[in-house]
C-alpha cells in the first residue's frame, strides 16, 4: 500500500493539497503518515508519496504528488487539452499565487518579521492576481471543464491562507466569482473530509500561534515557514512578494535569534522606535486639528446629487394580448428582463409561428428541408416547474427553434401526464382538508368527478409556466393522457397486447405502499441509505421506528437441542418464515440435510434448504427465508417449492399469524416479536447494520414487498428488440456512455407490473369471468384463462361465451378495479398523441419522431418502454435519436432537496426573490421544524441577499452553457446573473451600433464581401463566419457549451471589446472626405451584418432579447422579411463562408501587441496619458502588418501614435521596453510623461532590498557546513532564489538606466 507523508500542521496548504487529491482516489487511497519520510528515500520535503521500495518509487513535492493522486481519481482532465489547462493552473498556483499569499499571511502568523510597506505592496499584488482569476471564473463553475479537477484543488489550496487570515469581507465582495468558486470547492465532500469546518477571515489581524491542530489532524502545530509551507520559498513571478516569500525559513531563524539575544537594541530597532514616535506625534497633531475644527462655526455642505440606480424597468405601453409589442418607442437605457419579456409570447402564439403549418399550405406538403418532430416529456399535472423542467425545456426549445429557423416542418408537441398516484393523493388531501371526507365517502365515480374538477381548475398551471420560459410548443396540439383520444389508444394497446399474450395475469411480489393501498413502480421508491441505527418517521405511527439494526435469534433444530442462528433487519417477517437456507458447500451445516427447524410461535416445521445464493461468510452463514415478503426469498421459495405465507394485509396489519401478533400493526409487531423471542431465550443480540430502506416518494411510508395478483407485461422479447435497435445503429443514444445502462437493463429486463390499486387513471379493460355452469370449473383470480379484455363489456361478453362455449346468460363479468401504471400511457405517448390506432395525417407526417430529449435518470423507466411499445404496436421506432442531458444539482454538487433548502424554482431566478421570500416558501412545505431550520441555513449560505432578477434569457443561456454531456450539472445562480450582465452588454452594444448606423441607414440586400472592407472589417466577418460554423456544428452534435461559448465570445470579446472600439475613429472621421465616407459606409454594413447575424445565432437560446433587438433593426428586404426572428432563417456556413485563418492569425498578433502595450501602460500607471509607441519589427513583413493595423493598435492600446521601426533602426531614448513576440518589441516613450526622479528612487530602494537579500543568501550558502547540513531540495531552492533575484536585479538596473537617460 502506498504511503503519503504529510505535515501535521493545519496550515500547511501543500500537504492539504495532496490530502484532498488523495480523497478522490476511492479505491487506491494511500496510507497517511504525519512524520518525516525516512532518510533513505532522499525525500526531505513533504508531501512525499512512496509507491513502493526504492528511490525510483518516490514522488516528492505537492505538484508531482497531487498530479499522481488526482490522475488516479480521474481529476486531471478528460483529454490532452484539458490536461494542459490543468498543468497551466498548477503553474499559476505555484508561481503566481503561492508567493504573494505567503508574503501577505506569513507576517500575520509571525513567520516573518512584519514590514508594513512590503506587506501593503504584497497585498496589492495578491488582489491583482486574484482579479485575473476572478475574470477567468466569471463564466465558469470550475477552472477546467464542467467538473472539479486538480486545477481547482491546487488553486484552492494556494488560497487557503489568504481566505483564512487576510481576505476580509470587503475584499471577498469585490472577488465575487473567486469567492463563489472557492466556497463551492471547500464544500465538496472530499475537501470537507480534509479541512473540516473552514472559517473565513473577518478582519486581518496578527494571529497568535496555537498548539492545537484542527479536528482532522491530531499532531501539534508549530507556526514556522517550514511547517506552513516547505516550498513557500519557491521563486516567484511577482517581484513585490519576493522579500517575504523568498526565505521564510531564515526569517523564522532570525526571529528565534532575536529572542535569544536579550534586551540590547540594534540600530534598526532604534530607527523603528523613532519612526513609531514620529507617527504618534503626527497622529496627535491630527487629533488637535480635528478638535479645533469642531469649535469653528459649521458651514452647510452642498448636497451631492444622489446616484441614480437603474431599477426594474417595466413595459407600460397598452398592448392587447396577441397584438405586436411597441417597437417604435426608444429602447430603455438599460436591459431589463421585465421590459424585454413582456408581450412577445402572446404575439408569437397568435401569429402561429410555433405551428408546423406556418408558412406552408399543409403539413402534408413535401419539404426538401425535412421534418423535425419532438414530443415533450409530459410533466405531471400536479407538478410545478423545477430546474429539471427548466433544463429540459431550455435544451428542447433551443433545438426546436433552430430546426424551425432552418426551414424544416417543425413540431414540438406539448402534453401533460395524469400522474395517477400524485394526483389522487393531492385531491384526497384537498377533500379531507375542505370537506372532511375520504374518497370512499364519495364513491369511485364521485371521486373521479372531483379529480376532473381539480384538473380543470389547476391542471394548466404548468403550461403557463412553460410559456414563461419561452417554450415554442404548438399548444393547439396539447394532449392530456386522460383525454378521450389518448385513453382510447391506451385501451387499444392493452387489448392488443393481452390478446397476443404479451400482457398476462400473475401473483408476484410488488412494491406496496400501505398508506396509498397501492402497488408503486420502482421510480416511486426512494432508497434511503442508513449507516446504522436510525429512527425514522412512518405515517400512522406516533413514535419514530427503528431501522439500521440487525437482530439475531435462533431456531431450534427439530429433534435435537441444536440451534441455527439467523439474522434479520425486519424482525416481524420471521412470522412468515417457511425455511432456513445455507450454502451447499458450507461444512458447518452438512449434517442438517433433510432436517427442519421449529418455528417458536406455531407448530410449523421449516426445512433447511441448500442454495447457492447464501453468502456463507456473512454472519452465521444461515439465512431465514420469507418467500412472501422478500424479493430474494421469493426466488428461493420458487426454486425449492416452499410455502408462501402472506402475513400482511393491504393496510400493513398482521394476518395469518398466531396470537398475540394477529391484527397488530407491522412495526408494533416488530417490538412484540423481539420481546417474545427474549422470553423464550432465543434472542441473541442486536447490532448496527448499514442498510437501504425503501421509502414511498409519495406517502413517505416504508415500502413492503407484498404478494398480489397483478397484470404484467412480458418484456424479454420486446427488451431484446429495443437493445438490438441500438446495437445495429437504427437508434442512436447520445452521449454513448449511457449505452452500458441501456444494455444492462434491457439484457436483464424483468417483466413489468402495470396494475395500480387506484381510482384515478386508465381503468384496466379486463374482466374476470364467472360461469354459472357445472361443466366449467370455477376460476382463480390469478388464472389468466378466466380473464378476457374488451373495448366494451359487450365485446368482453362475446369473447367469454366463445372461450367457455356457454350462452351469455350463464356468464357474469367483473371489470378489474385497478388502473394501469402511468408509465404505460407514457410509453405510447409518441404515437397516441397523433390519434393511433387510427390513420391520421399527423401520424403519417410526424411518426416516427426525430428526437427524444430528456434526463438520463428516466432512461429505462420511460425511454426504453417507449422504444419497446413503439416497436411492438407500430412496428417502428418512435424516434431516431435520444439525447440525454445531465441531472441538475446545486452549486456544491448536492442533489436538489427541500430539506437542504437548495431547491430552486426557475421563476424565482427569472423574477428574483428575497431571502425572506425563500424562507416563506419553506413554511408551505411539508418539512418538519428541524428540517425547516436546516433548509433556512442552507438558503442563507447560498443566497444571503436572496436571488436577483436574472430573466428568462439568462436562465436559458446558463442552463445550455452548463449542459456538458456528463451526468450532473452543478448550477450556480451567480453564474446565471453573469449571463444577465451579458444581456446588458448585448443591449448596450446594439443601442450604440444603432446610433452609429443612424436613422437613414439602408442595409445591402445581401450579406456579402464588397472587397472594400478594412483589415478589421475583414477580421470581424471572419470571426462571425467562425461563430456560424461553431453554432451549426454545436447544434448538430448537441454540444450546447460549444454553442454558448462561440456566441458569448463573438459578442463580448470580439465584437464589443475589439471591433466596436476599433471602428470608433472611422465613424468619428466619417465626414472628412469622400473616401472617409465610403470607409464609414462599408464599416456600417459590416456592423449591421454582425448585429443581424449575431442576433439570429443567439435567437434559439435567448428568444426574448433577440426578438426585442431584432425588431429594431432595419431589414435587408423589407417586403419579404419574416415577421419574427423566430421564423427568420438561421445563419448557415455556405452563406457565411468568410473565415480566413490568415486574417485571424494577423489579428491575433495585433492583439498580442495591444495587450503588451496595455500591460506596459499599467506598469507605469498611464491611466489617461497617451504615449507614442514604437514597434521594432524583426522583418519587413511584420513591419507591413503593423502598418496595416496601426489605427487599430493605436485605438485599442490608447497610444498617441504608433510607428513601425525596422530592427536595425534605433528607437528614441527614454522608452519602456517589452517583448510582444519573437517578431516584435514594444517601446513606449515615457520621457516627459512620468516623474522620472520618483521612479528612479523607487527602483533604487528595490535595488537595495534585492542586494541585501542576495547578500544574506550568499552568506548562508557560503557557510562551511551548508553542503552537508542543508537538504538538497533546499539547496536547489536557494540556488533558484539567487538566480531569480539576480535576474530581477538586472531588470531593475536596466530600468534605472532607461530612466536616467530621460533625466
Amino acid at each position: 500500500m502506498a504511503s503519503l507523508y504529510v505535515s501535521p500542521h493545519p496550515d500547511d496548504f501543500r500537504s492539504l493539497q495532496a490530502l484532498i487529491a488523495a480523497e478522490f482516489c476511492s479505491s487506491s487511497r494511500p496510507r497517511t503518515v504525519t512524520e518525516q519520510p525516512p532518510a533513505a528515500l532522499n525525500a526531505c520535503s513533504r508531501p512525499t508519496l512512496v509507491l513502493g521500495a526504492g528511490v525510483e518509487s518516490v514522488l516528492s513535492g505537492s505538484s508531482a504528488v497531487s498530479w499522481y493522486l488526482a490522475s488516479q481519481g480521474k481529476r486531471v482532465g478528460l483529454d490532452e487539452k484539458q490536461q494542459s489547462q490543468v498543468w497551466q493552473w498548477l503553474s499559476f498556483a505555484d508561481n503566481e499565487l503561492t508567493p504573494v499569499s505567503c508574503a501577505v499571511v506569513f507576517p500575520l502568523l509571525g513567520v516573518t518579521a512584519p514590514d508594513k510597506k512590503l506587506q501593503q505592496s504584497s497585498r496589492t499584488e495578491l488582489l491583482r492576481v486574484l482579479k485575473v482569476l476572478d475574470k477567468a471564473l466569471e463564466p465558469r463553475t470550475f477552472l477546467v471543464g464542467e467538473s472539479l479537477t486538480l486545477a481547482d484543488i491546487a488553486v484552492t489550496a494556494a488560497l487557503l491562507l489568504p481566505y483564512k487570515y487576510a481576505l476580509e469581507p470587503s475584499n471577498r465582495k469585490v472577488l465575487n466569482n473567486v469567492t463563489r468558486w472557492f466556497l463551492t470547492c471547500i464544500n465538496q465532500p472530499q475537501f470537507l473530509q480534509v479541512l473540516g469546518e473552514f472559517s473565513l477571515c473577518e478582519k486581518m489581524v496578527p494571529v497568535t500561534p496555537t498548539a492545537n491542530a484542527p479536528a482532522k489532524s491530531n499532531a501539534p502545530a508549530k507556526t514556522s515557514a517550514a511547517a506552513v509551507c516547505p516550498q513557500a520559498t519557491k521563486a516567484t513571478a511577482a517581484p513585490k512578494a519576493t522579500k517575504a516569500a523568498a526565505a521564510p525559513q531564515e526569517a523564522g531563524d532570525v526571529k528565534d535569534d532575536a529572542a535569544a539575544n536579550g534586551p540590547p537594541k540594534t540600530e534598526a530597532q532604534l530607527k523603528k522606535e523613532a519612526k513609531k514616535k514620529e507617527k504618534l506625534d503626527k497622529f496627535q497633531q491630527k487629533k488637535d486639528m480635528e478638535e479645533k475644527k469642531k469649535k469653528l462655526p459649521t458651514t452647510e455642505k452642498k448636497a451631492k446629487p444622489e446616484k441614480k440606480e437603474i431599477g426594474v424597468i417595466a413595459y407600460n405601453t397598452p398592448t392587447p394580448a396577441g397584438e405586436k409589442k411597441d417597437v417604435v418607442s426608444p429602447l430603455p437605457d438599460a436591459y431589463s428582463p421585465q421590459y424585454v419579456e413582456a408581450a412577445w409570447y402572446p404575439w408569437w402564439e397568435k401569429q402561429g409561428f410555433f405551428k408546423p403549418e406556418y408558412g406552408r399550405k399543409s403539413i402534408g406538403e413535401p419539404n426538401p428541408r425535412g421534418v423535425f418532430m419532438m414530443c415533450i416529456p409530459p410533466p405531471n399535472v400536479t407538478g410545478s416547474l423545477h430546474l429539471g423542467h427548466a433544463l429540459t425545456n431550455a435544451i428542447q426549445d433551443s433545438l426546436t427553434r433552430w430546426h424551425r429557423m432552418r426551414g424544416e416542418t417543425t413540431l414540438w408537441n406539448p402534453g401533460c401526464d395524469h400522474a395517477g398516484i400524485a394526483t389522487q393523493v393531492v385531491v384526497e388531501k384537498k377533500l379531507k382538508r375542505e370537506r372532511g371526507m375520504t374518497r370512499h365517502d364519495l364513491g369511485r365515480e364521485g371521486f373521479i368527478e372531483e379529480v376532473w374538477k381539480w384538473r380543470n381548475e389547476k391542471g394548466d398551471r404548468i403550461y403557463h409556466q412553460l410559456k414563461k420560459l419561452g417554450s415554442s410548443l404548438d399548444w393547439d396540439r396539447a394532449c392530456f393522457t386522460m383525454d378521450t383520444k389518448l385513453s382510447y389508444a391506451v385501451q387499444e394497446a392493452f387489448i392488443r397486447m393481452h390478446e397476443e399474450g404479451v400482457i398476462y395475469r400473475s401473483k408476484r411480489l410488488v412494491n406496496w405502499s400501505c398508506t396509498l393501498n397501492s402497488a408503486i413502480s420502482d421510480i416511486e421508491v426512494d432508497k434511503k441509505e442508513l449507516t446504522g441505527r436510525t429512527l425514522l418517521p412512518v405515517p400512522g405511527y406516533k413514535d419514530k421506528v427503528e431501522f439500521g439494526v440487525m437482530a439475531c435469534f435462533a431456531y431450534k433444530v427439530d429433534g435435537s437441542d441444536e440451534e441455527v442462528v439467523v439474522a434479520t433487519t425486519r424482525l416481524e417477517t420471521m412470522l412468515g418464515d417457511s425455511a432456513v437456507a445455507v450454502h451447499p458447500q458450507d461444512p458447518r451445516y452438512q449434517h442438517l440435510r433433510g432436517k427442519s427447524v421449529l418455528h417458536p410461535f406455531c407448530d410449523r416445521k421449516m426445512p433447511v434448504v441448500f442454495d447457492d445464493f447464501v453468502d456463507m461468510n456473512f454472519g452465521t452463514g444461515a439465512v431465514k427465508i420469507t418467500p412472501a415478503h422478500d424479493h430474494n426469498d421469493y426466488e428461493v421459495g420458487e426454486r425449492h417449492k416452499l410455502d408462501f405465507l402472506n402475513i400482511l394485509d393491504e393496510n400493513g396489519l398482521l394476518i395469518n399469524v398466531p396470537a398475540p401478533f394477529l391484527g397488530m400493526k407491522r412495526f408494533e409487531a416488530r417490538k412484540a416479536v423481539l420481546q417474545a423471542l427474549k422470553d423464550r431465550g432465543l434472542f441473541k443480540e442486536i447490532k448496527d447494520h448499514p442498510m437501504v430502506v425503501p421509502v414511498c416518494s409519495r406517502s413517505k411510508d416504508i415500502v413492503e414487498p407484498l404478494l398480489k395478483p397483478q397484470w404484467y407485461v412480458s418484456c424479454a422479447e420486446m427488451g431484446k428488440d429495443a437493445a438490438d435497435a441500438v446495437r445495429n445503429g437504427q437508434l442512436k443514444i447520445i452521449p454513448d456512455h449511457h449505452l452500458k445502462t441501456w444494455f444492462n437493463w434491457l439484457d436483464n429486463i424483468r417483466d413489468w407490473c402495470i396494475s395500480r390499486q387506484l381510482w384515478w387513471g386508465h381503468r384496466i379493460p379486463a374482466y374476470f369471468v364467472t360461469v354459472d355452469d357445472p361443466s366449467v370449473k370455477p376460476g382463480q383470480d390469478m388464472d389468466g384463462h378466466y380473464w378476457v379484455s374488451g373495448r366494451t363489456e359487450e365485446e368482453a361478453m362475446e369473447k367469454a361465451t366463445k372461450r367457455f362455449n356457454v350462452t351469455a346468460d350463464k356468464i357474469h363479468l367483473r371489470q378489474d378495479e385497478d388502473v394501469l401504471d402511468t408509465w404505460f400511457s407514457s410509453g405510447i405517448f409518441p404515437f397516441s398523441i397523433f390519434g393511433w390506432p387510427n390513420e391520421t395525417q399527423d401520424l403519417n407526417v410526424f411518426y416516427p419522431g426525430t428526437l427524444l430529449e430528456t434526463g438520463h435518470d428516466i432512461l429505462f423507466f420511460w425511454v426504453a418502454r417507449m422504444v419497446m411499445m413503439g416497436l411492438k404496436l407500430t412496428g417502428k421506432l418512435p424516434f431516431k435519436e435520444v439525447y440525454l442531458h445531465a441531472v441538475v444539482r446545486d452549486a456544491h454538487g448536492r442533489k436538489m432537496s427541500k430539506s437542504l433548502g437548495n431547491v430552486i424554482d426557475p421563476l424565482d431566478v427569472i423574477t428574483g426573490i428575497s431571502l425572506e421570500g425563500l424562507h416563506d416558501q419553506l413554511k408551505d412545505s411539508n418539512l418538519d421544524p428541524l428540517e425547516v431550520e436546516k433548509a433556512k441555513n442552507g438558503q442563507k449560505y447560498d443566497y444571503p441577499s436572496g436571488i436577483p432578477e436574472c430573466g428568462t434569457d439568462a436562465l436559458r443561456f446558463a442552463l445550455c452553457a452548463y449542459t456538458s454531456q456528463g451526468r450532473d450539472i452543478n448550477l450556480d445562480v451567480n453564474r446565471i446573473l453573469g449571463y444577465r450582465h451579458f444581456c446588458n452588454k448585448l443591449w448596450n452594444a446594439v443601442k450604440f451600433a444603432m446610433k452609429t448606423l443612424g436613422d437613414n441607414f439602408v442595409p445591402w440586400e445581401k450579406a456579402q464581401l464588397s472587397g472594400e472592407e478594412s483589415a478589421v472589417d475583414r477580421w470581424i466577418l471572419s470571426r462571425l463566419a467562425a461563430a456560424v460554423g461553431s453554432c451549426t456544428a454545436g447544434f448538430q452534435a448537441y454540444d450546447f457549451p460549444g454553442i454558448t461559448t462561440a456566441i458569448y465570445s463573438f459578442w463580448l470579446y470580439e465584437l464589443c471589446d475589439v471591433y466596436l472600439e476599433s471602428v470608433k475613429p472611422v465613424f468619428g472621421d466619417a465626414e472628412a472626405d469622400g473616401a472617409a465616407q465610403r470607409r464609414a459606409l462599408v464599416c456600417r454594413q459590416t456592423l449591421y451584418t454582425c448585429l443581424e447575424v449575431g442576433l439570429r445565432l443567439l435567437a434559439p437560446i435567448m428568444p426574448f432579447v433577440t426578438e426585442e433587438l431584432f425588431q429594431r433593426l432595419p431589414r435587408r428586404l423589407p417586403r419579404d422579411s419574416p415577421a419574427s426572428i423566430s421564423v427568420t432563417p438561421y445563419p448557415e456556413t455556405d452563406e457565411f463562408c468568410w473565415q480566413s485563418d490568415e486574417v485571424d492569425r494577423q489579428m491575433e498578433f495585433v492583439m498580442t501587441v495591444v495587450k503588451t502595450i496595455r500591460s506596459l501602460r499599467a506598469d507605469y500607471n498611464l491611466t489617461r496619458t497617451r504615449a507614442d509607441c514604437y514597434l521594432q519589427c524583426i522583418d519587413p513583413a511584420t513591419a507591413s502588418l503593423v502598418q496595416k493595423y496601426s489605427l487599430q493598435i493605436q485605438t485599442l492600446s490608447s497610444s498617441q501614435t504608433v510607428h513601425a521601426v525596422p530592427a536595425d533602426q534605433a528607437v528614441p531614448k527614454g522608452c519602456a521596453v517589452a517583448i510582444a513576440s519573437d517578431r516584435c518589441t514594444v517601446n513606449l516613450a515615457l520621457k516627459g510623461l512620468i516623474d522620472v526622479e520618483k521612479e528612479v528612487a523607487k527602483l533604487s530602494t528595490k535595488k537595495g532590498e534585492l542586494e541585501k537579500q542576495m547578500e544574506k543568501l550568499k552568506e548562508k550558502m557560503a557557510k562551511n557546513d551548508y553542503k552537508e547540513k542543508v537538504p538538497v531540495k533546499v539547496q536547489e531552492q536557494d540556488a533558484e532564489k539567487l538566480r531569480q533575484s539576480q535576474a530581477e536585479l538586472e531588470k531593475v538596473k536596466e530600468a534605472t538606466d532607461n530612466f536616467k537617460k530621460m533625466m
